[in-house]
């Protein structure tokens, strides 16, 4: 006689975003004892770019929970363990290996899964890190370790660089950091070896290639004649000690807005921003969007708002200028004229600033790009964009006039080639017609990538804007 017997199945964190990292647990749909099926969605996690559900590939009964809802867990790691029914006489299986041991290679290979999400799916292998080698040591400058002699100060220069913290490494090793890492340290000119790891295992993160630029980038503060440099650079870095002060709240920088952050600061560090202004006389455009929400052209449920007939001229004026809709390949010291147009839409969230697109946006007919810019939009205020439609933007919109704002120098979405900023709408003396009378004015202005996109291409383009938004019409016959 048979029995049946039941062994435990580990569901890791997937990589819901092509090269994410890291997510946060928001909520779990189940607890220890519940029965879940193949599909079910278990838990909602907020990665770098969305809050995604996650649902198991499995059937069985919940055994653990590994992290408790608010954890940020890493991609790979056990999140859950469900029992799952065995084939009859079967020995029973281990216990799970705690979290720690997460990179212990599994016994027995899982079988084929659903793809269900983007990079969900069986991995092929475990993933093993280079052993470091035994003579490698970090040294911090906040607890210096004794040396048997003091390193010579080298003499004071009239203008010194600012002193970042750095690990030495034994020359001919070469520093731990994953692809990525390694192409965003060669955009931002950062040699690996003066960089601080801080990841496991000695691994070079982002983070700190964005801590090691932002050092160099301050300002070094002037320090006493008697104090070593070094010292005081390092008490600078290692140690700021903020001035506490009543109602004063931390807010932890993690899912969304760190990964916006970490973003910016890229981008301003890597492309060569240029921005450019232009007023523009937008009262025929304000009339055509009055008429339209009137007529109900568009269809009866469509929001008709300035921002699509913004959105209508800057994909016009791209299709006149398609070099301004490009990318810059540095692996491949090309510049990368894309095929269509994914137009991006700055949208500000509880969870923090994201830039979901519209694929293909240039093929679309104005009623077209209405039903799906208000698609976008209200699945962003919901918090429920996809990583999928937070990819292959190239270009981007940023509608600062909600604000009752003028215009900004807007920063670049990593890895485009321009970014549109659309101001308020305001009613300002202007000369019409040879008399100076009220109109409806607003300010845009564009920021482009200065290493693709010159002077007078980027002129060209928000010129075309401007035109085409002081004449709508011009959206029919330059389109």
């Amino acid at each position: 006689m048979t029995t049946e017997v039941r062994s435990l199945r580990e569901f890791k964190m997937p990589d819901v975003g092509e090269g994410l990292t890291e997510a946060e647990i928001l909520s779990w749909y189940v607890k220890p004892g519940d029965t879940v099926t193949d599909g079910q969605v278990v838990c909602e996690v907020e990665t770098a770019k969305a809050a995604v559900e996650l649902p198991i590939p499995f059937n069985g009964v919940v055994e653990q929970l590994f992290f408790p809802e608010g954890a940020t867990v890493d991609v790979g790691t056990v999140i859950i363990s469900v029992a799952v029914a065995g084939e009859a006489g079967a020995a029973p299986a281990a216990a799970p290996a705690p979290a720690a041991a997460a990179a212990t290679p599994d016994a027995e290979a899982e079988p084929e899964r659903r793809e269900v999400l983007v990079g969900y799916g069986p991995r092929t292998g475990t993933a093993q890190r280079r052993a470091r080698r035994t003579t490698t040591t970090t040294t911090k400058a906040a607890a210096p370790q004794p040396a048997p002699a003091p390193a010579p100060v080298a003499p004071a220069a009239p203008a010194p660089a600012p002193v970042a913290l750095v690990a030495e490494v034994p020359v001919g090793e070469r520093p731990l950091a994953k692809p990525p890492v390694r192409k965003l340290a060669k955009d931002l000119g950062i040699d690996l070896r003066s960089v601080t790891p801080t990841g496991r295992d000695g691994v070079i993160t982002r983070e700190d290639l964005h801590a090691y630029a932002a050092a160099q980038a301050a300002p070094a503060a002037p320090a006493p004649a008697v104090e070593p440099v070094v010292v005081e650079a390092a008490e600078a870095v290692v140690a700021p000690v903020p001035v506490s002060g009543a109602g004063d709240v931390r807010v932890p920088i993690k899912g969304v807005r760190k990964a916006t952050a970490q973003a910016m600061v890229a981008s301003a560090f890597t492309a060569p921003h240029v921005t450019e202004f232009v007023q523009v006389d937008v009262t025929r455009t304000m009339k055509f969007v009055r008429k339209l929400k009137e007529s109900g052209e568009l269809g009866r449920d469509v929001r008709v708002s300035p921002l699509l007939l913004v959105a209508k001229a800057l994909l016009v004026a791209i299709k006149r200028h398609p070099e301004i809709n490009a990318q810059w390949d540095e692996a491949a010291q090309e510049i990368v004229v894309k095929g269509q147009v994914n137009l991006g839409i700055a949208a500000a969230t509880p969870r923090g600033l994201i830039v979901p697109n519209i694929k293909d946006a240039g093929s679309k007919t104005l009623a077209g790009l209405a039903t799906s810019l208000g698609e976008l939009v209200e699945t962003a205020r919901q918090g429920k964009t996809s990583p999928a439609d937070m990819q292959g933007g190239t270009v981007t919109i940023t509608n600062v006039g909600v604000f009752g704002v003028d215009t900004g120098t807007p920063i670049l979405n990593p890895g485009e080639a321009a970014i549109l900023a659309f101001g308020a709408v305001r009613e300002l003396p202007w000369v019409h017609k040879g008399k100076v009378v009220p109109r409806q004015v607003t300010t845009l202005a564009l920021s482009f990538d200065h290493r693709l996109v010159d002077g007078e291409l980027g002129s060209k383009v928000l010129a075309d804007i401007a035109g085409l938004l002081e004449f709508p019409k011009r959206l029919i016959t330059w389109g």
